[in-house]
């Protein structure tokens, strides 16, 4: 490819990523016009199945993603992944009851597993072999992620607030459309001869694995008791779903998720570090949420523009910190301690606490957070074979949401135990904290070696 298709697709795959966090953000703003217009009765009720029907279908197709990327080629699956999502959007448009909802948002999520990690492996194809991305890519998630998580908000609240709650799914049409005519006429990504046929018993089981996983932590200690069967029958799944996943792969010729990249320490390690920042991170916007209505009492409006304040602390400092040459290991270290100085800030909230000291430690939480956003991907699509690097890179997003679900039950959990919202609150934000701490105790043996393209064979770890 000339550096002008190089660029072009780049910019593609910048659209998309954009098209990935509006969604992750715009959501959550009209469920309770969505709850009203649809169901006003028993709507509250199957809220839960909404968010859970959407996180649920994006986790588990992410090592099906990985496999398909490696077997056929990162542009197909991408536009694959932007079309389910697509027809998702518009079916959960058009949706005239909770329980169609439900079932699109969950092809929606299909769709959306794939638009963060596959556009990443498409990144990835699409850089020089010579060039480590982690200047290009710090610059890039920081001032994208910073644009989609202080548009998405202020967006779906004018949506829901005149009453046109069906556009936050519709808004999503011409975006993806350009997008999809975009990859077609641009994206050339020769395929690497690996082998075509996909673990489809690995995808199941894995799948059912992350599936019992995700439900057991949405559930537990909020509808069911942690001692109740139906936890203890979840955690049993769990655990031997995954038995048999960990021994099918030691058998398969083609694994989904394959043992050989955790015998890579670059991989296993930025794999462990990413589960531990998804479990930090994932409800520290949340539960600031719930603190700021329901234990400060100021309008959900209101609460919705602090997020600027975190977005804008990301990407100014993506565009700040991107002229250093910082390594992947230095720049982990230096986010996970802004982070957890700022998250140990808001554990210090009080009922009288400023508003401004609160959008101050937004801020600092932002600068360590841009310094966290892709560095972890780089790693890994340097370290890993490069006939295994779309399992490697979604296997990043993968753990994170695991991370993530552990994490939001954990602290969930936390918040119901301490008695009131501001003691509950001090509490999470406390112990994200301590995560971001060990994530960077974790970080500091992290080792990135030469980008796997330009390292001998000898270098490179065989498949499996």
């Amino acid at each position: 490819m000339t550096r002008t298709e190089r660029r072009i697709g780049v910019f593609v795959c910048l659209f998309t990523i954009v098209l990935a966090i509006l969604d992750q953000n715009i959501v959550s703003a009209a469920i309770v016009p969505i709850v009203r217009d649809l169901d006003p009765v028993h709507g509250v009720d199957q809220v839960a199945w909404l968010v859970a029907a959407f996180s649920l279908a994006a986790t588990v197709v992410l090592p099906l993603y990985g496999r398909l990327c490696d077997a056929w080629g990162p542009k197909e699956v991408f536009l694959g992944t932007v079309l389910t999502f697509l027809i998702g959007s518009v079916l959960c448009g058009a949706a005239q009851s909770m329980g169609q909802l439900i079932a699109f948002r969950a092809v929606q999520g299909a769709g959306a597993g794939g638009l963060m990690s596959v556009t990443m492996v498409v990144i990835a194809h699409l850089r020089d072999p010579d060039d480590d991305g982690s200047r290009g890519s710090g610059a890039l998630a920081g001032v994208v992620g910073g644009l989609g998580m202080a548009v998405g908000p202020l967006i779906g609240g004018l949506f829901a607030e005149h009453g046109h709650w069906r556009w936050i799914f519709y808004v999503n049409v011409p975006l993806g459309v350009l997008i999809l005519a975009g990859g077609v006429l641009v994206l050339r990504i020769p395929r690497h001869g690996g082998s075509p046929h996909v673990d489809l018993p690995g995808a199941a089981l894995i799948g059912g694995a992350s599936a019992a996983l995700l439900l057991l932590c949405d559930w537990g200690g909020d509808r069911y008791p942690w001692s109740s069967p139906a936890i203890l029958g979840l955690g049993a799944a769990t655990v031997a779903l995954l038995g048999a996943f960990l021994w099918w792969q030691r058998r398969s010729a083609d694994p989904i998720l394959p043992p050989g990249l955790f015998r890579v320490p670059a991989v296993r390690d930025s794999f462990i570090i990413q589960a531990v920042v998804g479990a930090a991170l994932v409800g520290s916007i949340v539960f600031l949420m719930v603190y700021l209505q329901a234990g400060r009492g100021i309008s959900a409006g209101r609460a919705g523009t602090f997020p600027a304040f975190l977005a804008g602390g990301l990407a100014l400092s993506a565009l700040a910190f991107n002229r250093f040459r910082w390594s992947v290991r230095t720049s982990m270290v230096i986010g996970t301690l802004c982070a957890a100085a700022a998250l140990g800030g808001l554990a210090l909230t009080r009922d009288d606490t400023s508003f401004w000291l609160i959008r101050a430690e937004l801020v600092l939480l932002g600068v360590g957070f841009a310094q966290l956003l892709g560095k972890l991907i780089v790693a890994v699509q340097q370290a890993a074979p490069r006939h295994q690097l779309g399992a490697a890179t979604t296997g990043i997003r993968f753990f994170q949401s695991l991370g993530g679900a552990i994490g939001a039950a954990a602290f969930g959990s936390l918040l119901n135990a301490m008695g009131t919202i501001t003691a509950g609150v001090d509490a999470v934000f406390a112990v994200a904290a301590l995560l971001m701490l060990l994530a960077g105790a974790l970080a500091t043996r992290l080792r990135t070696p030469a980008p796997a393209a330009a390292r001998s064979p000898a270098e490179v770890p065989a498949r499996g």
